[in-house]
């Protein structure tokens, strides 16, 4: 019955974020939900990041990067192309079949509008005859996803037969170029202005009869919501698995394993493009969400972030990374408030960081695998020592019977 309980706690937390939105009704419902899913969001990055580190012992500090590729492949996508049944004869174009694939100019950072000079030019020539349709927000989703694994595997093949501090250092060497080069390129990317992207329904969307716009909190709770959850069902698939084995086997020693046959390089650089892909997936979600993309996001502090949740839940325990995420994010939000005590006036805002830097420091000074893995690990393997004790003893004690 023990080892039932994470099961049945797991339905349990399950079912309550399921239900959450269609239960909650404070006036802070906006808000609240704003919360949750950003803490969906970087438990899609600590659960893979935690894959990544905590059973593969590859220490990647990279993974914002992939996440910014993920979400600027998004960006552009649905900023430079669109579609058209008419070639513009001004634009870069490309003819499948029917349609005219439209390349437009670079917007620049004084350009507002998202159809650029050569395409509002024919548009004005057209006259509303022809009409011109945009990139699905769900393909760019899609597109950011898959570079983002691309991105992992082309890193993986330089860097991964490096080990310990070498590839930590690397991959953070590649996040700053990616920071750098997206603010760099300012006629593309607008730098440091960021660039608009439309939202996950930007036409709104009905769901069980009821039409949500596109600035409702619910519809994409969900998205993000079902994203975790198919990310965790792939990493749970995975960590049962041979590949699993073999992730642990790097782990635990690459040499060995190797002596024993194991490609290691082959399996390090596909757990490396696994866990690239969901960061991918995070940052391209995350783009629509939020309406904006800029390098501010890519900065080592959200870096620094995702591991410390991982490390806190336990980060060679993915589903413990992800709650841990949660967790730290809503704790984070509760923080920003203020305490009095007597005259004394505390902002915990400034506070809060310091907080949540002790409680990093506590666990890895007194856990050996964050808070959240050891009492999992408790009702599933915790019976096992006490057993394997008793069944070692007992033929001694059968020897001092008779």
């Amino acid at each position: 019955m023990r080892t039932q309980v994470p099961n049945i706690l797991g339905v349990m937390i399950l079912i309550f974020f399921a239900a959450f939105p269609f239960v909650y009704s404070a006036g802070n419902y906006d808000y609240v939900m704003h919360i949750l899913i950003i803490g969906f969001f970087y438990a899609i990055m600590a659960s893979s990041w935690s894959m990544l580190a905590g059973y593969a012992g590859q220490f990647s500090f990279g993974h914002m990067g992939f996440m910014g590729i993920g979400s600027y492949t998004t960006a552009l996508l649905l900023h430079y192309v669109h579609f058209s049944p008419e070639p513009t004869k001004l634009c870069t174009e490309f003819q499948f079949g029917e349609t005219w694939m439209i390349f437009v100019n670079p917007i620049g950072v004084t350009s507002t509008s998202l159809t650029q000079d050569c395409l509002r030019q024919a548009m004005q020539i057209w006259d509303g005859s022809v009409a011109v349709t945009d990139v699905p927000v769900w393909f760019g989703v899609i597109l950011g996803t898959l570079l983002g694994g691309l991105a992992g595997f082309l890193i993986g093949l330089l860097v991964l037969r490096l080990r310990a501090a070498y590839l930590a250092l690397f991959t953070l060497g590649f996040a700053e170029i990616i920071k750098a080069t997206i603010s760099a390129e300012i006629h593309i990317t607008r730098g440091q202005a960021g660039m608009e992207t439309p939202a996950l329904f930007e036409n709104g969307v009905t769901l069980f009869g009821q039409v949500y716009s596109r600035t409702d909190k619910l519809p994409p709770y969900f998205v993000f919501f079902f994203a975790l959850l198919f990310c965790l069902a792939i990493l749970t698939w995975l960590s049962r698995s041979k590949f699993g084995l073999f992730v642990r086997a790097l782990r635990e020693d690459q040499d060995a394993a190797a002596a024993l046959g194991v490609n290691t390089t082959r399996y390090k650089i596909m757990v490396f493009v696994v866990t690239t892909s969901m960061a991918g997936l995070a940052g391209a979600l995350q783009a629509h969400y939020v309406g904006i993309v800029t390098p501010n996001a890519l900065f080592l502090l959200q870096m620094s972030l995702v591991v410390a949740m991982a490390v806190i839940g336990g980060v060679e325990n993915f589903v413990a990374a992800a709650l841990g995420a949660i967790i730290i994010q809503v704790l984070l939000e509760l923080l920003r408030t203020q305490i009095e005590i007597g005259p004394i006036v505390i902002d915990m805002t400034v506070w809060r960081l310091v907080i949540f830097g002790v409680l990093l420091m506590v666990t890895l000074r007194f856990t050996s695998n964050g808070l959240i893995a050891p009492i999992i690990d408790y009702f599933y393997r915790g019976h096992i020592g006490k057993e394997t004790v008793a069944k070692r003893a007992k033929p001694t004690n059968e020897a001092e019977a008779n």
